[in-house]
């Protein structure tokens, strides 16, 4: 099933297919409008993740961020069954690349998604294993079909999801994380909804989607951007230096087309025109 680009009959731009030679296809890269979808398009393997699906994130997004016209990047798995089902272990390099390299694709993935100022938004359309779980947890916002479940399940095969911790740790509380992944046992979407690891579950995981974009993509631009680094920057750092640190940002935000435009939109009791810097 291929995303739907607006459920309303409100005009769109035609989805627009990245250049072959950018994208490898194994992950459908499209942008419908101001939202670029990337589609893990391995339905045989439960959208398992190959060094080419990864290495093809890491180019859309690391693009996406000097596009000012994506203001989302949503990330999701073709069909209705997965999601992503993490690593393909019918691979003979499931979870290593060139040892001579110090970064793996997944890593590197995540570095990226880390660094993006562009939300990303993970459209959980059925099961997410292993490190399908880092792919949703590098993500600011998630929508889960109800039929979703979700599991760390490394141990099973004698492994353990280590870098997916990196992400996941500040999503889940501590004591249902080290259930996850000591047991490998998998949780229902209505649990991964009350651990906080998804915002929103629903039977029609595409409309609530669509209700989600609308809602963000009406608001400033600039804010957004500028927020996403503010918030990202924040996270590791003590109280004083994140004050410290937000004391500063607060002034650059008064100085941004958007800002001066929303407040007099406010003032003048009308819908912004964003210009988006």
């Amino acid at each position: 099933m291929n995303p739907p680009i607006h459920p309303t009959p409100a005009p769109v731009t035609p989805p627009t297919p990245a250049p072959a030679s950018e994208a490898p296809p194994e992950l459908r890269v499209a942008q419908h409008g101001p939202v670029l979808w990337l589609t893990i398009d391995r339905e045989a393997r439960r959208n398992a993740m190959s060094h080419g699906v990864l290495a093809g994130m890491v180019q859309a997004i690391a693009t996406a961020q000097t596009d000012r016209a994506v203001r989302a990047i949503v990330i999701t798995g073709a069909g209705h069954k997965a999601f992503c089902a993490g690593a393909d272990l019918q691979s003979a390099h499931a979870f290593t690349t060139d040892y001579s390299e110090p970064n793996g694709h997944l890593a590197q993935l995540l570095r990226v998604a880390r660094a993006s100022h562009v939300p990303l938004i993970a459209r959980v359309n059925g099961a997410c294993m292993a490190g399908g779980m880092g792919l949703l947890a590098m993500c600011d916002l998630a929508v889960a079909a109800r039929h979703a479940v979700f599991g760390l399940p490394e141990v099973k095969v004698g492994v353990f999801p280590a870098q997916v911790l990196s992400v996941l740790q500040h999503l889940i509380p501590r004591r249902q994380l080290a259930e996850m992944c000591l047991t490998g046992e998998p949780i229902t979407s209505a649990q991964a909804l009350e651990y906080g690891l998804v915002n929103y579950v629903d039977d029609d995981v595409d409309a609530k989607l669509q209700w989600l974009l609308d809602r963000l993509l009406d608001k400033s631009p600039a804010a957004i951007r500028r927020g996403l680094y503010t918030m990202k920057k924040i996270e590791a750092m003590p109280f004083e230096e994140s004050m410290s640190f937000t004391e500063s940002q607060i002034a650059l935000f008064t100085l941004t087309d958007d800002a001066r435009e929303g407040q007099k939109a406010f003032q003048e009791k009308r819908k912004p025109a964003w210009k988006g810097s």
